[in-house]
């Protein structure tokens, strides 16, 4: 018996860890996959992942922008469409945006980062909530009662702690576990569930950037007591732990995922 018999929508699935976690629900059994991004050419890519490793998976592949509200609707509602429901949600999309320190980001800059970062997200996790409320609880893998749906956003360590040169970056990151803990708190009563992934530094197309970017993260990794950076599979699979009816009494929390950079 699967964990997850329900419908599972990922965005920022082009790549890293939305795509890792796409892929990691189709393996771990789920059978209606819906994964958005901008980049329609890369969300081929994880169709084409997700078929080679669960080719019984039915998956829909939408282009959404998540900082345009008509975008994010039309998602949300195509899902519907097809599927009638969205039991788990992993809000993946996300960019970093260039190291400068505040005095150099220009405002453009900084509104780019968290219109998707912030804004974005919250766009995503409104209508995902706004359909889950429609929905009747799925049953869950043993006795417990099952719930209605299960939203994980994809936050960052640096939004419990701080780095140099992303200011905009590591507020975006903080407003999401904030948003987290708040909606946590307001849908309980409906049995939804949200929470939120803080990972460190993850070996995904956004952390090859320029040489000072490579140098800091170079820094963060010595710091960390792992010592490495970590593998969006590793992500993907604390995303899957949260969706899942293993994970029912987890709610409001911020899971650090970072190779214990926090802790050093």
């Amino acid at each position: 018996m699967t964990l997850f018999p329900g419908v599972a929508l990922i965005t920022g699935a082009a790549s890293g860890i939305g795509r890792a976690t796409a892929l990691a629900f189709a393996i771990s059994g789920c059978q209606k996959i819906a994964i958005a991004d901008r980049s329609v050419e890369e969300l081929v890519q994880t169709q084409d992942s997700i078929a080679k490793e669960a080719p019984n998976a039915a998956v829909e592949t939408i282009m959404v922008n998540v900082a345009q509200p008509e975008s994010v609707a039309a998602m949300t509602a195509r899902i519907a469409t097809r599927w009638g429901r969205i039991d788990y949600a992993v809000n993946a999309a996300g960019i970093q945006g260039p190291a400068q320190r505040s005095t150099e980001l220009t405002l453009d800059e900084f509104d780019e980062i968290n219109n998707v970062n912030y804004r974005g997200l919250w766009l995503c996790s409104r209508a995902e909530l706004a359909q889950m409320l429609t929905q009747t609880p799925l049953p869950s893998h043993d006795s417990r009662p099952g719930n209605r749906g299960a939203i994980v956003h994809i936050a960052s360590q640096l939004g419990v702690v701080s780095r140099s040169t992303a200011p905009a970056y590591c507020a975006s990151k903080s407003a999401v576990i904030s948003l987290t803990r708040s909606d946590a708190i307001d849908y309980s009563k409906e049995n939804i569930r949200i929470n939120c992934v803080c990972p460190g530094l993850v070996e995904t197309p956004m952390t090859q950037g320029s040489s000072e970017q490579r140098e800091l993260f170079a820094s963060a990794i010595a710091t960390a007591p792992m010592n490495r950076m970590g593998q969006p599979s590793e992500i993907a699979d604390v995303c899957l732990f949260l969706c899942s009816s293993k994970a029912s009494f987890v709610q409001g929390a911020s899971l650090l995922a970072d190779g214990g950079y926090t802790i050093n």
